[in-house]
C-alpha cells in the first residue's frame, strides 16, 4: 500500500551518517511500506542535508507503537525544557535588573 503520506520540515541540528556527523537542513516524516524493518509498514524519520552526498542521511523506521512512544517521549522532554529555559531567561532578567538597582 503507498500512503503518501509524508511530512517534510526544516532541521536545525546535527545527524550522524556514514561518514561521521553532519549538519541537517531537513527531516521527513513519512508512512509507508517498511524498507528494513520487518513489518509491512513503518512510520520511517528521514534526516539529512540536501546539499551534500548522499551519505549525508539518517534514517529510522520505527512501528506505530514505537513511534506514538517517541511522540509522547518528544512531547514530555520538551515541556520540561520549556519550562527550563524559562526559568533560565527569568534568571538572566533578575541578573540584568540587579545593576541597575545598585547603581540607583
Amino acid at each position: 500500500m503507498c500512503t503518501s503520506i509524508v511530512e517534510i520540515v526544516t532541521a536545525d541540528g546535527m545527524a550522524k551518517g556514514a561518514d561521521g556527523w553532519f549538519s541537517l537542513t531537513t527531516a521527513v516524516v513519512a508512512y509507508d511500506h517498511a524498507r528494513h524493518a520487518l513489518m509491512p509498514e513503518a512510520i520511517t524519520l528521514d534526516f539529512f542535508h540536501r546539499d551534500l552526498p548522499p551519505s549525508a542521511r539518517s534514517a529510522v523506521e520505527l512501528s506505530l507503537d514505537s513511534a506514538k512512544a517517541l511522540r509522547d517521549a518528544l512531547d514530555r522532554a520538551i515541556a520540561a525544557a520549556e519550562i527550563e529555559e524559562a526559568e533560565r531567561a527569568e534568571s538572566i532578567a533578575r541578573l540584568n535588573a540587579e545593576p541597575a538597582r545598585a547603581a540607583a
